[in-house]
């Protein structure tokens, strides 16, 4: 799939015109503009491809797994096949790949599982930058087993994890670290191999939620060396699935909730019930469709091929929104500048004006942007905007120059 248009990706000739032509989403007219869609980091928008996979699954092959007839074999084959896929795009094995409702519904179940090995007065290292789906479920296991919770503080100014304070909240009583790879509200993305090294360190698992950076960083947990990882295949094109990375000597070791006659090897036994076979089905096609941009030996390599571009493209942007958001006089930006690490969303308010309120009127133009907090109310409130909350613009692969200069434009009339 190369390139006919001139608008290109840096380095890899990755034309934006022809990602969009496989979005027929932006298509789509508001108030008589094109619509602009900076809502990536609340969920992308989908393209043919997976959208044809997941009806290609359900009109063809639809049925339960492991019968001797020929839906049930090619449904057992799809899985096997989405589980290779899936794991070529997290970097480990594919028995090491779960499925599930989503990242939340995953972290709960293995924050259960691990809890039953913890004993009250150990402890949980959490972060204020985190989305609550990171943070909760080990606060609700607090709760019931009297686990202690630690939280590393967030730097305001910098939208950065104060690392000093995350390290002195490891300790020998720690037995997980809970950390995001990167801010859904702010972009921040976190130095996940030396916070991966400090848990090691001290004798603790990590616990990755990728949610936000595995559409921008394409992730590698073998060389990370992380315990899990959980992302959700609707942050990068794909359907609503979570994907949970469990590594495999861990996971057989678990005293999970399962059922007696369901599968108990490789990460599969943290899956319950009837899996969402078309959403499986789609989200490996979501991964094909990333490598499908690039060439390469292997999937792995057409994938970091993709991704190399694609963040050559996001940092672009990422620069040009922050500079035209910080010519405004009342607009106020938060999160790490470019050039620091970070994805390309960008989090910003106007002053007097509400999140809810900056949404409504750029949409009147055509441009979608999310509003509130995102789940990572800890971070609003430290940012002491719990009334107002942030808006916040996500640049996703086929966004394109001129959307970000409409976006600045947007926010000029609001906020002049």
């Amino acid at each position: 799939m190369k390139s006919v248009d001139s608008t290109t990706v840096p380095g890899a000739g990755i034309g934006v015109g022809a990602i969009r032509s496989h979005f027929p989403a932006l298509s789509r007219r508001h108030s008589g503009h094109e619509v602009a869609y900076f809502d990536g980091p609340g969920g992308t928008q989908v393209p043919r491809p997976v959208v044809a996979a997941v009806s290609d699954y359900l009109l063809h092959h639809n049925a339960n797994t492991h019968w001797n007839y020929p839906t049930s074999a090619e449904t057992d084959a799809m899985l096997a096949s989405a589980r290779e896929t899936v794991s070529d795009f997290l970097g480990c094995s594919s028995d090491e790949i779960a499925f599930g409702a989503n990242m939340t519904t995953l972290t709960m179940h293995v924050s259960r599982a691990l809890g039953r090995g913890w004993r009250a007065g150990d402890e949980v290292v959490v972060t204020e930058l985190d989305h609550h789906a990171n943070i909760d479920p080990w606060k609700a296991l607090a709760r019931e087993i009297g686990l202690g919770v630690r939280m590393a503080a967030l730097d305001p100014a910098t939208g950065e994890l104060d690392m000093d304070d995350l390290s002195r909240k490891i300790t020998d009583r720690t037995r997980l670290v809970a950390i995001g790879g990167a801010s859904n509200a702010l972009g921040t993305i976190n130095d996940l191999a030396a916070i991966v090294a400090l848990a090691r360190n001290a004798g603790a698992l990590t616990f990755v939620d990728a949610v936000h950076s595995a559409p921008h960083v394409l992730p590698d947990v073998h060389s990370l060396g992380c315990d899990f990882l959980a992302c959700s295949a609707y942050k990068f094109y794909g359907p609503h699935l979570g994907i949970l990375y469990g590594r495999r000597d861990l996971v057989e070791a678990l005293d999970v909730a399962r059922l007696e006659p369901g599968p108990n090897e490789g990460a599969e036994r943290l899956e319950t019930g009837t899996q969402n076979h078309e959403g499986i089905a789609g989200s490996a096609a979501a991964v094909e469709f990333l490598a499908s941009f690039s060439e390469g030996a292997t999937r792995r390599e057409q994938l970091a091929a993709t991704f190399e571009s694609l963040h050559e493209a996001g940092r672009e942007r990422v620069r040009r929104l922050w500079d035209g958001l910080g010519e405004i006089q009342r607009v106020r930006r938060y999160g790490p500048p470019p050039g620091r690490p970070r994805t390309p969303t960008i989090a910003f308010t106007v002053d007097g004006v509400t999140s809810a309120e900056v949404a409504r009127r750029l949409s009147l133009s055509g441009v979608f942007v999310s509003h509130g907090d995102f789940y990572a109310t800890t971070v609003v409130e430290r940012l002491g905007l719990a009334a107002q909350g942030l808006a916040r613009a996500g640049c996703a692969c086929y966004t394109t120059d001129d959307e970000v200069e409409r976006l600045i434009d947007g926010v000029r009339g609001i906020g002049t």
